[in-house]
C-alpha cells in the first residue's frame, strides 16, 4: 500500500516489527517524559505527583497506541481519536495554551525517533525498517495532534459561549427595573470576567439594515445586538480613551449615549439614551455617530411626554388659534424671542433680523391675545417651555423625521 494513503505508513512496516520495539518502548517512554519535564516549563511540576503521574499515563498511552496501530493497521482509530479529543478538552479547561501540549508531541516523537536510530545503529533492529518507520510515527504524531486541536477548540468554544451568555445575562441585570442587589450584581461580574467598574453609561445603538454584521466588541464592554435598539454598557465612561473605544464598538452605527449612573442605575441611563435615539430618528437631534444625552437634557426633558406638551400648549398658548397660521408662526416665533431675551424688544429685533418696531408691533398684538398672562411668570415659563418644544417639533418636521 503506497505511504501517502491513510494507515499507508503502518502497513508498509514489516510484519512482527512491534514485537521487536516492545521491550524497548518501557525505557522510551521514561526517557520521553524526562526530556517533556524539563524541557517544557508547562509540564514541570515534581512535586505534584498526581499529575506527573498524568504525564507518564499520557505517554505510556501514545506509545502503547502506537505500537497497537503497528500490530494492526487497520484497527479502528475512532476510540482513540475520541481520547486525544478528551485531552485537548482538558487542556483548555487547564487554561493552558495548546502550544505546550503540540511542544510535547514534537519532542515526544523525535526522542522515541532518536532511541530508534540508535536500535539501528545497535543492529537491534534492521535498517530498513526506518524509512517507514518514521512515516508512520509522524503520521500517528499529526493525527493525535489534528484529534487534541478538535477537542480543545470545541471546549474553547463552548466556554466561550458560556461566558458570553454569563454576560448577557449581567447586562440585562445592570439594566434591570427595579434594581438589582449590589452582591447580586459583583457575584456575576465576577462568574462572567467581567470587572466591577465605579460608573456606568449605557448606550442604545440603532439597528439598521445597512449598518452590517454583528460587531465584536472589545472585553470591557457588554454589548446585546439581538434586540432592538442595541445595547452597548460601557464601564468608567469618563476614563482615558473611552470615547475612542465606543466609537471603534460602533462601526458607524447610530447610537445615543445615557447619563454616567450609578451600578445599580442603568436602567435609568438605558431608557435616556433610547429616548435620546428616538429623538435622532425624528430629526429633533443631531444624526451624528453619536448623541450624548448630557448635551441634550432640556430637549430630552421637554418632549419626554407629548401628551404633556400637547396639553400645556392648549392650555397656554391658545390664543394664537385666534389669528391666521402665518400670522400664528411669527408671533409665536416672536414671543419665544422676547422670552428668551428677557423682554428686550432690541435684542429681538437683531434676533429676528426685523425691525425694532415690528417687533413692537407684534408685542402689542399678543398683549391684547394674552393680556395679564403676558405679564405673569409662571405663565410665561410655560409659554416658553411650550413654544420650545413647538419649535423642536417643527424643526424634526422640516428635517424629514431623521
Amino acid at each position: 500500500m503506497p505511504v501517502d494513503e491513510p494507515r499507508g505508513p503502518f502497513n508498509a512496516l514489516p510484519a512482527g516489527l512491534h514485537h521487536h520495539l516492545r521491550p524497548f518502548f518501557a525505557d522510551i517512554t521514561e526517557e520521553v517524559v524526562r526530556a517533556i519535564r524539563t524541557g517544557i516549563p508547562e509540564y514541570a511540576r515534581p512535586a505534584d505527583d498526581t499529575y506527573m503521574q498524568g504525564v507518564h499515563l499520557g505517554v505510556d498511552h501514545a506509545l502503547q497506541g502506537f505500537l497497537e496501530r503497528m500490530a494492526k493497521p487497520d484497527t479502528d482509530w475512532e476510540p482513540v481519536k475520541a481520547t486525544y479529543q478528551r485531552i485537548g478538552r482538558g487542556e483548555a479547561e487547564e487554561g493552558r495554551s495548546l502550544d505546550s501540549f503540540q511542544s510535547a508531541l514534537r519532542l515526544g516523537a523525535r526522542v522515541t525517533w532518536r532511541r530508534v536510530n540508535a536500535l539501528v545503529d545497535a543492529d537491534l533492529l534492521p535498517r530498513n525498517v526506518l524509512a517507514a518507520f518514521g512515516e508512520a510515527l509522524f503520521l500517528h504524531l499529526d493525527e493525535m495532534a489534528a484529534a487534541t486541536t478538535a477537542g480543545y477548540t470545541e471546549a474553547r468554544l463552548h466556554a466561550a459561549g458560556e461566558l458570553q451568555q454569563r454576560r448577557t445575562r449581567l447586562l440585562d441585570l445592570l439594566t434591570a427595573d427595579p434594581p438589582a442587589s449590589a452582591e447580586a450584581i459583583a457575584e456575576l461580574a465576577h462568574s462572567a470576567r467581567w470587572p466591577v467598574p465605579r460608573a456606568l453609561a449605557v448606550v442604545a445603538v440603532d439597528q439598521r439594515p445597512q449598518a452590517g454584521a454583528q460587531p465584536i466588541v472589545a472585553p470591557e464592554f457588554l454589548a446585546r445586538f439581538d434586540v432592538q435598539p442595541a445595547v452597548l454598557v460601557v464601564p468608567d465612561p469618563e476614563g482615558p480613551g473611552r470615547a475612542r473605544a465606543v466609537a471603534g464598538a460602533l462601526h458607524g452605527r447610530r447610537a445615543a449615549m445615557g447619563p454616567t449612573v450609578a451600578l445599580q442605575e442603568g436602567a435609568r441611563s438605558l431608557r435616556w439614551a433610547s429616548e435620546a435615539l428616538d429623538l435622532v430618528r425624528r430629526g429633533v437631534l443631531a444624526n451624528t455617530e453619536m448623541v450624548r444625552c448630557q448635551d441634550h437634557l432640556a430637549t430630552l426633558l421637554l418632549l419626554r411626554d407629548d401628551a404633556l406638551i400637547d396639553a400645556m400648549t392648549e392650555h397656554r398658548l391658545r390664543p394664537l388659534e385666534q389669528v391666521r397660521p402665518p400670522q400664528r408662526e411669527r408671533l409665536a416665533e416672536t414671543l419665544l424671542s422676547w422670552l428668551q431675551c428677557g423682554h428686550n424688544a432690541s435684542e429681538v429685533a437683531v434676533r429676528l433680523a426685523v425691525h425694532p418696531q415690528t417687533v413692537r408691533y407684534r408685542m402689542r398684538q399678543l398683549d391684547e391675545l394674552f393680556g395679564s398672562q403676558l405679564h405673569d411668570p409662571a405663565a410665561q415659563f410655560e409659554m416658553q417651555l411650550a413654544l420650545r418644544a413647538l419649535e423642536l417639533r417643527r424643526g424634526a418636521t422640516g428635517a424629514g423625521g431623521g
